[in-house]
């Protein structure tokens, strides 16, 4: 049996209201108050895509062996690297072993579809046992377009493989067409789009029903077999059409959470998916249909595996997880759409060095430290020479992997000097449950909420971003939990 495993999902912490943004840019085009309500998910300044895919992955991957991953598949259309294996910083963030298989999929919004697709396909000609695939985008709109009130940033991951599957596999149908709808050049920074009405009433109301009725006569299927129904379009008014001309029953349409986090683009079909999953009962038969440069639609079917699933972060846990971004020009800043000037200390030249992220690339990417053989004693960064007093053993050592261990403030302070996106910048020492101590930055959270002993988790998020070159730099930052379970 071929399916999802295990699923996980990621939005980040920060929402903006869209009624804030519309009071800032309705003057320019007034009829975006269409769009104003509700609010949209807003990546953290030291977010991207990757950061988001392996925080999606780390919740796919709880109580998985990561040895046991043969692979990694990321699919994005706003990946931050064009020559450089993003999905390869995926694998080194999650902590995954160098010898699996890695590919980045993108080109089109039904990229993680495809990608999805890939790796069932992978697992049933046993090319592999387990592929992680994650999804993620950053998408931008150009302010006071409809894009910018309507894309929102998340993530998702499905584990797919043959063991203890929660969603078996049953089937595809897949078109492709050069349908540009939304479109990004090679220099691009903002998503541009063709009219609603050509994309509404050719795109969505034709392409899907293609994609669907070919699915259904494939397999000699009815639209009423279906448990939930997952399909992403964002315009009220022809979702409403779209399930009426399909037949969908009303308590079988997945919500789009577009008044909670927006079109996130790439994983909008998955995330989607990964709530359905969250609700499934066993024998409950889900089709998903993606849409971008044609479609993809799948159909599974929940396992009996499903009522034991344990507990995941998913959507769920990450719609509750929100804090308000209450200054719009905030996030202006952050998109790097509106220059600000971070002072003096912003000029340096501080990237890393290739060579340099080479050699402490397991520390660096995945976290990783070491243990004592001896005494046991947990060390961060690795070190060949044990750090406890009383045992002092050479090269005796163990790889320890850090990053999904919890965390205790051990101290902590607020720079204002420092060059930061969103001052103060806010660092201090963490000590580890189990022995490591190490300094980090601190992200998500506001200085006046932090305490010593607090517990933090560790965050894969970026360092730094050097203009100069167009490079991202990336490394782990502390984020203080409310309870440690």
């Amino acid at each position: 049996m071929v399916g999802i495993c295990t699923y996980g999902g990621y939005v980040p912490r920060y929402r903006l209201n869209r009624g804030l943004v519309y009071k800032a840019m309705g003057w320019m085009n007034p009829g975006n108050i269409a769009n104003a309500r509700g609010e949209k998910a807003v990546a953290n300044y030291d977010e991207d895509s990757i950061t988001m895919a392996v925080a999606a992955g780390i919740d796919a991957l709880k109580g998985i062996a990561r040895e046991d991953v043969d692979g990694v598949y990321f699919a994005s259309t706003s990946m931050p690297y064009k020559e450089r294996l993003n999905a390869g910083i995926v694998t080194a963030g999650l902590g995954l072993r160098d010898q699996i298989r890695a590919a980045d999929f993108s080109g089109a919004l039904k990229a993680g579809t495809t990608a999805l697709l890939s790796a069932l396909e992978g697992v049933a000609s046993k090319g592999a046992d387990n592929i992680l695939v994650c999804v993620s985008d950053c998408r931008l709109g150009s302010p006071a377009s409809p894009q910018e009130l309507i894309f929102g940033d998340g993530a998702a991951a499905v584990l797919v493989g043959e063991q203890n599957v929660v969603a078996e596999f049953k089937g595809s149908f897949s078109t492709t067409h050069d349908f540009v709808d939304h479109f990004r050049g090679e220099s691009a920074k903002f998503d541009r789009q063709w009219e609603d009405r050509w994309i509404r009433d050719l795109g969505f109301a034709q392409l899907v029903p293609e994609a669907v009725n070919g699915l259904l006569e494939k397999y000699q299927l009815n639209m009423s077999d279906f448990a939930k129904v997952v399909y992403p379009c964002q315009y009220a008014a022809a979702r409403k059409n779209l399930n009426k001309v399909l037949a969908i029953p009303p308590e079988a349409v997945q919500d789009n959470l577009q008044n909670e986090i927006g079109e996130t683009g790439t994983p909008q079909a998955l995330l989607m998916l990964v709530k359905a999953l969250e609700e499934a009962k066993p024998g409950d038969k889900i089709l998903v249909v993606s849409f971008g440069s044609g479609c993809d639609a799948l159909y599974f079917e929940a396992t009996d595996n499903i009522a034991d699933f344990g507990p995941r972060n998913a959507v769920s846990g990450s719609l509750a997880n929100r804090a308000e971004l209450d200054n719009y020009t905030k996030y202006l800043v952050w998109r790097d759409t509106l220059p600000a000037d971070m002072g003096l200390r912003a000029e340096e030249d501080l990237w890393t060095r290739w060579s340099a992220v080479w050699r402490s690339r397991k520390m660096v990417l995945g976290l990783w430290g070491s243990k004592c053989q001896n005494c046991g004693t947990a060390q961060l960064p690795p070190q060949r020479i044990c750090v406890n007093p009383e045992c002092g053993h050479v090269d005796e050592m163990d790889p320890y992997r850090f990053s999904d261990k919890i965390g205790h403030i051990n101290s902590y302070t607020g720079d204002m000097l420092a060059a930061s996106y969103d001052p103060p910048a806010i660092y201090g020492a963490v000590t580890f449950e189990g022995g490591g101590k190490y300094y980090f930055d601190f992200t998500d959270c506001d200085l006046e909420g932090l305490a010593t002993g607090m517990p933090v988790a560790m965050s894969f998020r970026k360092k730094y971003y050097d203009p100069k070159r167009d490079i991202a730099g990336y490394f782990w930052k502390a984020v203080p939990i409310e309870e440690v379970k």
